[in-house]
């Protein structure tokens, strides 16, 4: 632990810009003040009055213009992917030279960013999912060729306020998409599925949603505290000729593991057709200034 005043440690803080504040980009701003920035250290940049006016109601933070954030040390980009092109050709002629780009975007690529931005310029690409509204997300993070560690430590600890991260190579970046980013719609989808069949066999709804919303908890926090593979958590549930086994049977018989990986197949597939257009552009714009 360190021996400086907590004071003086938040002052080293980086400062943060926020361009685009729906729900994962206002989860990352109020992760960043849960975790000690000030609100003059994190500078969102909205549209609408209306929504800035909500912002500093709940979070007390005032909202800035573009010519304001771009002076910060770490832009994250939590744009949908069809608008982040246009983001970035905004923030090109006055970003800092020494700050480094972090896009939330699915599927675009760190190629089509960097090639929308001066040369050089750091870009760090990066996955959250939602459980990071509640503080407990997972961050799948990406440098670019001209991130330094430095920079790159940055938008991790950035990112480490709202659960935790993974650095990975970009090019398993839909991969992990397909796991942890759209993951949680998966896990709802099955306790939904489990809550419904709670109330067919004749519990009332109430009972269903609670016995499937804690068991999928439950399971979750033995998973992390044994540190013991699933197979093996499995398999001490399902004793020989009991009901666990009879119904896992039913859904091995049903191809439920393989739907899995044909769902998360499609989930990569997508993401890839996502960050398309944006490579196209990129390679159009390399093109034209090549001839």
């Amino acid at each position: 632990m360190s021996d400086q005043p907590a004071g003086s440690v938040r002052q080293q803080r980086p400062t943060v810009a926020m361009i685009g504040v729906g729900v994962m980009g206002e989860a990352v701003l109020a992760g960043l003040l849960r975790d000690g920035w000030t609100p003059e250290q994190v500078r969102p940049v909205v549209r609408r009055p209306e929504h800035a006016r909500q912002l500093r109601e709940r979070h007390g933070v005032q909202c800035v213009d573009l010519a304001v954030a771009v002076e910060s040390e770490v832009v994250v980009v939590a744009t949908k992917p069809a608008a982040i092109l246009g983001v970035l050709d905004e923030l090109a002629p006055t970003l800092r030279r020494d700050a480094v780009v972090a896009s939330l975007a699915a599927g675009v690529t760190i190629g089509a960013m960097a090639a929308r931005l001066p040369p050089g310029v750091a870009v760090v690409r990066v996955m959250p999912n939602t459980p990071s509204v509640v503080g407990a997300g997972m961050s799948v993070l990406s440098a670019g060729p001209t991130t330094t560690e430095a920079q790159f430590d940055l938008v991790d600890e950035v990112m480490s306020a709202v659960g935790s991260t993974m650095r990975i190579p970009e090019g398993l970046q839909n991969a992990a998409t397909a796991v942890s980013g759209s993951g949680p719609a998966y896990l709802f989808y099955v306790v939904d599925a489990m809550a419904e069949a709670g109330v067919l066999l004749g519990l009332t709804r109430v009972m269903a949603r609670e016995l499937a919303i804690q068991t999928l908890l439950g399971s979750a926090t033995l998973l992390v505290q044994s540190g013991r593979h699933p197979v093996e958590l499995r398999e001490q549930v399902s004793s020989p000729g009991g009901t666990t086994v009879a119904a896992l049977r039913v859904l091995d018989d049903r191809g439920v593991r393989a739907a899995f990986l044909a769902a998360m197949e499609a989930c990569r597939d997508r993401a890839v057709e996502l960050g398309r257009p944006a490579d196209q552009e990129a390679a159009a714009a390399v093109g034209n200034r090549s001839t």
